[in-house]
């Protein structure tokens, strides 16, 4: 079974058609300001405008309630939210009751060698392991831990799992099968430049995971 793909970064109309013509499933489209790849909220809506419902993801790191409103009303499906591990349950509680919890996709920033925090299986279906980084929230093009993913996954089956971080056209067969993940998150092992995806690129990660349509 081959996984489904998620782009994050679209910062172009031009990559979200080419997504979509190579049958991505969800594009991510970022509002975390300190990122590369942020766009306002006003680009982020005509964006969204143009992703057929159900597969639009909004990305941001830690909002408050009011900006989630806003990107509700922005036409979002799906809502990818990024945090420390400090942050107060009640947080993870308003944001699941506000977007719905099958529609929040949960990114927390896991420190190696730490357990993993069961309270936010109540919350998320969904939940994103990326790459860890002291310093930022993601986008790090940097390699996961795959044997943590793979053990997250098998722990708790019931869970969405998806694998990000570093996963470029050379690797990204390997991580499937490192891995056994049904949904993998493509960024910056598909740029030219932060938020300038290459449809070259993005053809070959296809392959990658389908090479049985090589021609």
């Amino acid at each position: 079974m081959l996984p489904t793909i998620k782009v994050c970064g679209i910062t172009r109309e031009e990559d979200i058609f080419d997504c979509l013509d190579a049958g991505v499933n969800w594009l991510g489209i970022n509002l975390y300001s300190p990122s590369p790849r942020s766009v306002s909220l006003a680009r982020a809506q005509e964006l969204c405008s143009m992703i057929p419902d159900g597969r639009s993801v909004l990305v941001d790191v830690v909002p408050d309630i009011q900006k989630l409103h806003a990107y509700l009303d922005a036409g979002f499906d799906q809502f990818q939210l990024h945090f420390s591990m400090d942050l107060p349950n009640q947080t993870l509680s308003s944001w699941s009751e506000l977007v719905g919890r099958k529609n929040l996709w949960l990114a927390p920033k896991l420190p190696p060698g730490e357990p993993f925090p069961e309270q936010l299986l109540g919350h998320a279906e969904t939940i994103v392991v990326d790459s860890y980084s002291k310093h930022t929230f993601g986008g790090t093009g940097k390699t996961g831990n795959w044997v943590l993913f793979k053990g997250l996954k098998m722990l708790y089956p019931q869970i969405k799992w998806v694998l990000a971080g570093g996963l470029n056209p050379q690797n990204l067969r390997r991580a499937v099968q490192s891995t056994g993940t049904e949904i993998v998150d493509l960024n910056s092992g598909i740029e030219t430049a932060p938020g300038i995806k290459d449809s070259v690129y993005l053809d070959m990660a296809i392959q990658a995971l389908n090479p049985s349509n090589r021609e």
